[in-house]
């Protein structure tokens, strides 16, 4: 029987790639992001690729109601396998420019949902005797500021450690929850666009190169797959290497010469 998998942020980007990777392994999917458009055109991708279903879910998840009311729209079809909350946003914002109306469409978005959403379904799959895993989305910010990113990082930081709660809590029902804080993805996103300036700065890393959706989709795969069946609370940085220390800085003092070195 396929798993019905629930994905939020799913009309373009990590969202959109992991919607196609589960659709290649049969499962049934449900795509929730707020462009229609968009979404309906992955949901056609994915019927291509072998899914199951692949129903599309217009919601503002930024309202207060719309993370347990997406959840139980969902379950209504089938009961959620898999949740992966990949929907957020990152608006450029000087920090003498924050107001309580960016903060809270911020953390409303990439904390306050996807923590909604798991306790609804944990709700649910309690009450089945069903053991759902969820997968949330996080950042490189959540550990490295930025200028004009303060929402952003710190709801990411937010979003690991209420990874590691609902973990914590929710391991004796068996339901597992993980994170992947990807590094630079290059996803062209219209909701969340990007100057090359900045890619070109955030994007360094010991690999090389700029990070895929794939790179991410394959990563949230293996975290819901029976190979990490015990393996919950972590957040697993995808980021070719980014998040190991600093790699453009100097030596801080001149290099010593194997011949100074046996002196």
């Amino acid at each position: 029987m396929s798993r019905h998998v629930l994905i939020t942020g799913a009309g373009s980007g990590i969202g959109r790639q992991t919607a196609l990777a589960f659709a290649q392994q049969g499962a049934a999917l449900s795509l929730i992001d707020l462009r229609a458009d968009a979404t309906a055109k992955v949901a056609h991708e994915a019927q291509a690729l072998g899914a199951a279903a692949a129903h599309v879910h217009g919601l503002d998840l930024r309202d207060a109601d719309a993370p347990a009311a997406m959840v139980r729209q969902a379950w209504a079809t089938a009961p959620v396998d898999v949740l992966v909350n990949a929907a957020g946003v990152y608006p450029a914002t000087p920090f003498l420019d924050l107001d309580a109306s960016i903060w809270d469409a911020v953390q409303n978005l990439n904390v306050r949902a996807p923590l909604l959403s798991t306790v609804t379904l944990a709700q649910l799959a309690s009450a089945a005797g069903r053991r759902p895993v969820v997968v949330n989305i996080s950042s490189g910010a959540a550990l490295r500021a930025r200028p004009g990113a303060a929402p952003y990082a710190t709801s990411k930081a937010a979003l690991e450690m209420a990874t590691r709660a609902s973990a914590l809590e929710l391991g004796p029902l068996g339901i597992r929850v993980n994170a992947v804080a990807p590094g630079f993805v290059t996803v062209d996103s219209e909701a969340n666009p990007v100057t090359e300036e900045y890619a070109a700065a955030v994007s360094a890393n010991p690999l090389g190169r700029r990070g895929r959706p794939d790179d991410i989709a394959n990563a949230v795969l293996w975290l819901c797959s029976d190979a990490a069946e015990w393996i919950t609370g972590e957040v697993l940085r995808v980021d070719g290497g980014a998040s190991t220390g600093a790699m453009n800085l100097p030596l801080h003092w001149a290099p010593v010469t194997k011949k100074e070195a046996h002196a």
